[in-house]
């Protein structure tokens, strides 16, 4: 999920000061993706620079709050309209370790692949426990952050299954003959350079 969107999106609810949009962002995320709040007042700079969001006064307080513009409206709804990509989201961490374990030697991939399973098993039963001990309705998008890591847990245990077979089923290639340094002609006799 991108920040800048996150903000706009509370921004839109009303005018906040950035403790307020960092406690409103993790409470709507279910605290699942904590931010600091050096990020939110990082993005809230870039935002004013775009013209997304504008700085209000100070209040008595010392605090600054900030409202969203009609171009962060419009920038927002484009958001909301627009499909995540998967070219869009971060690389897989965890494809790449085990494609580099493949070629890495002396590193045991199925250590590797059964290391990462007991994580996510044990990342997966904590998520279920949390699904389960919030029982109220008003938490609608708690919920349905914690379904998509969930599913997204039992995608990777699955994907690991199916790692672990691939690698049972994998033969490596057979070494071949070591190649000869110099060419050979078709008489037998090394060519001349």
């Amino acid at each position: 999920m991108s920040i800048r969107h996150g903000l706009l999106a509370l921004l839109e609810r009303g005018q906040m000061y950035g403790y307020q949009l960092r406690a409103s962002f993790e409470e709507s995320t279910g605290s699942t993706w904590p931010l600091n709040i050096g990020q939110v007042y990082t993005t809230l700079s870039r935002l004013e620079r775009d013209g997304l969001v504008r700085s209000l006064p100070e209040s008595e307080t010392g605090q600054r709050p900030y409202e969203i513009t009609d171009a962060g409206r419009a920038d927002l709804t484009l958001w909301f309209a627009t499909p995540i990509s998967r070219h869009d989201r971060p690389r897989d961490e965890l494809a790449i370790k085990l494609a580099l374990a493949l070629t890495t030697p002396g590193v045991d991939v199925r250590s590797v692949v059964q290391t990462q399973r007991t994580a996510t098993i044990r990342t997966l039963q904590e998520l279920t426990r949390l699904k389960y001990s919030s029982g109220s309705s008003d938490e609608l998008s708690w919920r349905l952050v914690l379904d998509a890591m969930v599913f997204q847990a039992e995608a990777e245990v699955r994907w690991l299954d199916h790692c672990e077979t691939s690698l049972v089923r994998h033969r490596p290639p057979a070494a071949g003959p070591a190649p000869r340094s110099e060419a050979v002609g078709p008489s037998g006799e090394e060519a001349r350079r």
